[in-house]
């Protein structure tokens, strides 16, 4: 069973001394990976700060008879504490961005004004021109022109400064906004989209196919035997695999494709403008490149041999949700395993497979 807190603390002085201990032991009893994001998903759940990410555990862990994996730690982590993260640094960065605006409109007003003023001056005064022959009324006249228009110069000169690092801070702030979207599309680990940007990214490539009548595919990819390598090599050396295999996918894919780590072990692309011939050549194009990499633990220099991956193809068929589509290319990737793992099957075989058994 999973481990709820009787009540929520009212602040970080209220909590349990003891916690860290208890986090730690809860780790160990189900089975959690060690790494420090999977530390801090299991203190939001029995801090009790994030009720949100401690009803997703308790629902993970009854249905995993108690066991938490690297995939669940993921999820967790990316659904509930980096999206809020990314989310309060968003709207902190906004807010600047609206405070800047309203100083750059003040600026704006300030200087209008400053011309208005200006331009009232200058027309009074030459409503009260003196007549040349009073040369002291006329050259005092004159003077006050002068003075009038450097004390404007010098106001003017003031407002473009402050324009100037006004607009330069809205900059800055509206690429620091940039950076946080991507970084809230972006998974840390691999340098990959992550899942959010997938599901935002398939369903314009089901609008656009459905528009324009393109054909595009999507692979579902899956390390096999994931688990058992972290078990035995640790998660760092785990780590290392992940940043291979989406190394090589980006190596291996058109730049077209849209590559993501869709959560744990488990890999989404996107093939724009590819049926399902095309679909499968690259991803055994991924396959294969994968078979000639020898990984190297980089601690002890080891040799730990080569990562294989099984992967589904399917292509979008029109009427397609995103729902279906990604059924049908994890169906075929479930299928791949079942024949033996480190191998491609697309949609096709599996209608194939199952016309012989009809």
């Amino acid at each position: 069973m999973s481990e709820l807190p009787q009540s929520l603390p009212k602040s970080v002085s209220a909590r349990d001394d003891d916690l860290p201990e208890r986090v730690v032991a809860a780790m160990r009893r189900h089975g959690s990976p060690g790494y420090p994001r999977a530390f801090e998903v299991w203190y939001a759940h029995l801090s009790g700060e994030m009720p949100a990410i401690s009803m997703a555990m308790t629902s993970l862990l009854a249905g995993s008879e108690g066991r938490i994996g690297v995939g669940d730690i993921d999820m967790l982590y990316e659904r509930f504490i980096g999206t809020e993260r990314l989310a309060k640094q968003a709207e902190r960065t906004s807010l600047q961005v609206l405070g800047e605006i309203d100083a750059l409109m003040a600026l704006i007003d300030q200087a209008l004004n400053s011309s208005q003023r200006y331009h009232g001056q200058l027309c009074a005064m030459s409503d009260d021109v003196p007549p040349a022959a009073d040369r002291q009324k006329l050259r005092e006249w004159v003077e006050a022109i002068v003075l009038s228009t450097r004390e404007e110069v010098t106001r003017k000169t003031q407002l473009e400064s402050q324009l100037r690092d006004s607009s330069n801070e809205i900059r800055n702030l509206r690429e620091a906004l940039e950076t946080t979207r991507a970084e809230a599309l972006t998974d840390p680990l691999t340098g990959l989209a992550n899942r959010r940007h997938f599901e935002e990214m398939l369903q314009k490539s089901i609008d656009q196919a459905t528009l324009r009548r393109e054909p595009f595919a999507l692979v579902m990819a899956d390390i096999d035997f994931f688990k058992n390598f972290n078990d035995a090599h640790g998660h760092l050396t785990g780590d290392q695999v992940l940043r291979l295999v989406a190394r090589t996918m980006k190596d291996k894919f058109k730049d077209k494709a849209i590559i993501t780590r869709f959560g744990g072990e488990e890999f989404a692309v996107i093939l724009p403008e590819s049926d399902i011939v095309a679909g499968k050549f690259g991803a055994e194009t991924v396959r294969q490149a994968l078979l000639t990499r020898e990984l190297i633990k980089r601690s002890t220099n080891e040799n730990l041999g080569r990562i294989t991956i099984s992967l589904g193809v399917a292509g979008y068929r029109r009427g397609d949700t995103a729902s279906s589509l990604v059924e049908r290319a994890d169906q075929a990737l479930m299928q791949a395993k079942r024949d033996g793992r480190n191998r491609t099957v697309t949609e096709d075989a599996l209608d194939s497979a199952a016309a012989r058994v009809a």
